[in-house]
């Protein structure tokens, strides 16, 4: 269903994490390095954590791919009854798992040599969980942290999007966005979905004016008066209605 503000895609947009390069920066740095030091994770387990869209899950599937590991949804690991032969676990929403069955997937991965990689917004130690001995497993994961996005990130993020979903967008206009909108991945990530449902909707190529009613519809979706100082907006505006 939508409503006022909201644009009507007329097909839901996956991203593409096999086929879309990942964007380095000092930000996801340290991410990166210890991605690629498997053999250094304390008891083979390691959390990248951050803000939504900071990119940790598309880092989540590129180790899966190069470490043939498996991938889990938090929220699907009570499904899960048998570990896989090699190549490790890697759990994305970790954070959304159901406690004994995350407990027995440590001890279950411990025993058979499995490296463990869980991605959330939240350090693991830092998670509200009940069980005494998994809240003691969570405090001994290495945690990374990927830290807010600079300038340049967000802007090759925003060019990256819009080139994903092939929607030109003039670089004068795609500079006045990222002047406006609040500078975090994911307001980003909804700007180019927003822009794609408007010139999807208009049938034709993004202009400042189309431009400016998607800024507009995503400041009304967030309830923020004109003006307001943008680092304070991600929590109101991530709570508006989604495309995709």
């Amino acid at each position: 269903m939508t409503g006022p503000g909201q644009l009507a895609l007329p097909f839901p947009y996956e991203p593409d994490y096999a086929g879309t390069p990942f964007i380095p920066a000092p930000s996801n740095e340290a991410a990166r390095v210890w991605l690629g030091r498997k053999e250094h994770w304390p008891g083979g387990r390691l959390a990248l954590w951050g803000e939504a869209g900071c990119g940790k899950t598309h880092l989540l599937h590129r180790w899966a791919s190069e470490a043939g590991a498996t991938l889990i949804q938090g929220r699907s690991l009570g499904g899960i009854t048998d570990l896989p032969s090699g190549g490790g676990l890697a759990i994305d929403d970790a954070d959304q798992a159901e406690e004994r069955p995350l407990l027995h997937l440590f001890n279950a991965a411990g025993e058979a040599g499995l490296s463990v990689l869980l991605v959330a917004r939240t350090p693991p130690a830092r998670w509200p969980v009940r069980l005494p001995d998994l809240a003691s497993r969570l405090k001994s994961v290495q945690a990374v942290g990927i830290r807010p996005a600079e300038d340049d990130l967000l802007r090759a993020l925003l060019a990256g999007l819009l080139a994903d979903r092939q929607l030109a967008v003039l670089e004068s206009i795609q500079d006045w966005l990222l002047l406006r909108l609040p500078r975090t991945p994911a307001v980003i990530r909804e700007a180019a979905a927003r822009l794609d449902g408007a010139a999807l909707a208009a049938g034709a190529g993004v202009t400042r004016s189309l431009a400016g009613q998607v800024l507009a519809d995503l400041t009304r979706d967030a309830c923020l008066p004109n003006g307001s100082d943008p680092s304070r907006t991600e929590a109101v505006l991530l709570r508006a209605p989604r495309l995709s």
